[in-house]
């Protein structure tokens, strides 16, 4: 890829007086939240995606692919529509970038609405290696509000955070030409709306028909803002996307990029109780945020039955379907007492969906004789209960002739 940043050396280490800088920023904001919401109350998502990306790179055109990808329900958050008064607009518009104090500030806020508690896009952030250092202090403060509340009824909003950094690339001439043609498609827009008074006018911004602003927004990116997100490589996940190509290329781009293991997603304790079952395949891709949150919830609210779970299918169901390693499917009947409890069931189905396999309860009911009455000759009987379980996985291809 031309012009591509992905040759260059590691970008270099921030300086004394920025690490100085961010913690004043950081601290003072932080005093800030604490104080206006309390300390219980500073409940960070589960999963931030940091969208970053060259001018024309394709950020907000990808945005609603990884939103489904990664099943979020919620509007991304984009820090260019946070920064809307009258000076970040100008600063914007010339092509420069809004102080960092005002941004931390503003981005941290916002993340604590409800809406973005399970995971979110966070488009535009971090840009600055000051801004970089305060996105490492939100998560280690993330990391203490975890210890803190972890054996506590509170300990469920409080979970192991997923931070991905994810890079939109393109080259100097391509972000140059895409903002350029944008500018045209967005003067057009407006101009038929103007004139039908249908539809809402598009933010026209002044770089989209000026090349040399346009080269100047392009180099910006790649002084500043390159720099900064490259010194997250080795901190959180990083996910480098070519996107020079057109959409249906880089959406498979994105899509190779985000298979991960579900560890990374679920709380290190929930892990370890599930350590003993074996994962269906080497991948689970896009796991759904709602299972990891019951399964979390489970370890939490419900450890003993849980345990109880866990050792069961552990012990009487694994056994069986390892037998049936072929074909991918096994039945299990069983009349196992922990299953008599309805959540029991429910976490039996959760753990396989999470290891990667498909499984279906059937509760069927037998009467049994037990005694009979001699002097009205009346059959007692008593009810029991089989679990007739099925498991689906994929089976093992063999060769066959």
């Amino acid at each position: 890829m031309p012009n591509s940043p992905a040759a260059q050396p590691l970008a270099p280490k921030p300086s004394d007086l920025e690490i100085k800088d961010a913690s004043l920023i950081f601290s003072a904001v932080w005093q800030e939240l604490e104080a206006t919401f309390g300390r219980s109350e500073l409940r960070f998502p589960k999963e931030i995606i940091l969208l970053g990306g060259a001018p024309g790179a394709g950020k907000g055109t990808n945005t609603e692919f990884i939103k489904q990808t990664r099943m979020l329900t919620c509007a991304p958050i984009v820090v260019s529509a946070l920064l809307d008064s009258p000076e970040a607009r100008a600063l914007k518009n010339a092509g420069n970038m809004v102080g960092d104090r005002e941004v931390v500030g503003l981005i941290l806020r916002e993340l604590l609405k409800p809406e973005y508690r399970d995971g979110v896009i966070l488009d535009g952030f971090p840009r600055t290696k000051v801004q970089v250092e305060c996105l490492k202090r939100l998560v280690e403060k993330m990391q203490e509000l975890r210890r803190e509340f972890y054996s506590t009824p509170l300990g469920i909003h409080f979970r192991q955070p997923t931070i991905h950094i994810m890079v939109l690339f393109v080259d100097e001439r391509e972000a140059v030409a895409r903002q350029l043609k944008r500018g045209r498609e967005v003067r057009a827009h407006n101009e038929e709306v103007a004139r039908t008074g249908i539809g809402e006018p598009l933010e026209d911004r002044p770089t989209d028909h000026d090349e040399s602003l346009a080269r100047r927004r392009y180099r910006v990116f790649k002084e500043q803002t390159w720099d900064a997100l490259q010194s997250l490589r080795e901190t959180f996940h990083y996910h480098f996307i070519n996107a020079q190509g057109p959409i249906e290329e880089v959406e498979q781009n994105i899509l190779r990029e985000l298979e991960y293991q579900s560890t990374l997603e679920l709380d290190p304790r929930t892990f370890d109780r599930l350590r003993g079952i074996p994962v269906a395949s080497q991948l689970i891709i896009h796991a759904r945020q709602e299972l990891v949150k019951r399964l979390d919830a489970y370890e939490f609210e419900h450890a003993d039955l849980f345990a109880r779970v866990v050792a069961f299918i552990e012990k009487k169901i694994i056994p069986i379907v390892l037998r049936h390693a072929i074909s991918g499917v096994a039945h299990i009947n069983t009349e196992e007492a922990v299953l008599d409890d309805p959540l029991a069931l429910a976490i039996l189905i959760d753990v396989f969906s999470e290891r990667g396999y498909h499984a279906v309860v059937d509760i069927h009911r037998i009467e049994v004789p037990e005694q009979v009455d001699l002097k009205t000759g009346q059959i007692r009987c008593r009810t029991k209960k089989v679990y007739r379980i099925q498991i689906r996985f994929q089976g093992s291809e063999i060769r066959r002739g």
